[in-house]
């Protein structure tokens, strides 16, 4: 299926987006994985329009419902891969594969880094956030992957005609049906990592270890910052950099909202929504 702009994220910044792409005649999808931060809050009170505040739930079922009554179309399919193909990009879930000439990236700021001793220590020692961009490096050795959804997955299957030979590590969390020849599997809780100057090892909780050369980080769902990495978009401390326009330096690829840093309100992402919808709409037109 192929769509003149996807956009990933329904929060104020996605939402607002794909107000006005549609409205723009654009045949526009959003895809989201209902983990928004806006519904965790409870009461919102400093934004215009509600009175007596409004629930975050509310609020962000209340976009959704919005976007769907112009007949923008918004399915819940997690997104595991993007890619640069010719004349635009393409887009696999967890169901479908999608083509589209745009992107808007507004899943929000995630935080996907486990909570582990010695991971911060080792990123770009061995520790990498992206099959697709480091993988090249890790060439017939061995290497970990530490994740137990689908985009665990997706980047396991980006390293298994690269390395020499594949560990997945599900951190305590359950066993994903994944087989390979050169792929294990293990379960068990990850302790600390350890090495000199780059990874040498994974001590689990109870005290064995394994040797590894290089571990890539896939826990839970891939967030705007590793989709922008993987596609070469610049990014400055896990947050998207990009002009005025909300474009990044790659052509066609914008982000919006919480992803691109600075202040984290509601209000902001709108307003980026906006700027990004508007802006697609000028370059499908062209």
């Amino acid at each position: 299926m192929k769509y003149d702009v996807i956009i990933i994220g329904a929060g104020p910044a996605g939402i607002s987006a794909s107000l006005y792409t549609k409205r723009g005649n654009l045949k526009t999808l959003v895809l989201y994985e209902d983990q928004s931060s806006l519904k965790k809050t409870d009461k919102i009170e400093n934004y215009y329009g509600f009175q007596y505040g409004i629930g975050g739930q509310e609020l962000y079922q209340t976009g959704i419902k919005q976007a769907k009554n112009i007949g923008v179309e918004v399915k819940k399919e997690e997104v595991i891969k993007v890619e640069i193909i010719t004349n635009g990009f393409k887009v696999q879930t967890s169901k479908e594969t999608y083509e589209t000439k745009t992107i808007i990236l507004a899943t929000g700021n995630k935080k996907n880094k486990p909570k582990i001793t010695g991971i911060e220590k080792f990123e770009g020692k061995g520790v990498s956030y992206c099959a697709i961009c480091d993988g090249f490096f890790y060439r017939n050795r061995s290497v970990t992957v530490i994740g137990s959804g689908d985009y665990a997955i997706a980047e396991t299957n980006d390293l298994i005609n690269i390395a020499k030979d594949i560990t997945i590590l599900t951190n305590g969390e359950r066993a994903p049906e994944f087989r390979a020849d050169n792929v294990k599997i293990d379960t068990r809780e990850i302790k600390e990592i350890r090495g000199e100057s780059t990874v040498e090892e994974i001590e689990f909780e109870d005290g064995k270890k394994i040797e590894t050369e290089g571990i890539f980080v896939a826990q839970g769902v891939a967030g705007s910052a590793e989709f922008a990495k993987k596609l070469g978009a610049l990014t400055k401390e896990d947050k998207i950099v990009t002009n005025d326009k909300m474009e990044t330096n790659i052509k066609g690829l914008y982000a919006c909202g919480d992803c691109t840093g600075g202040l984290l309100q509601i209000s902001k992402a709108v307003y980026e929504g906006t700027v990004a919808g508007l802006q697609v709409i000028k370059y499908c037109k062209k």
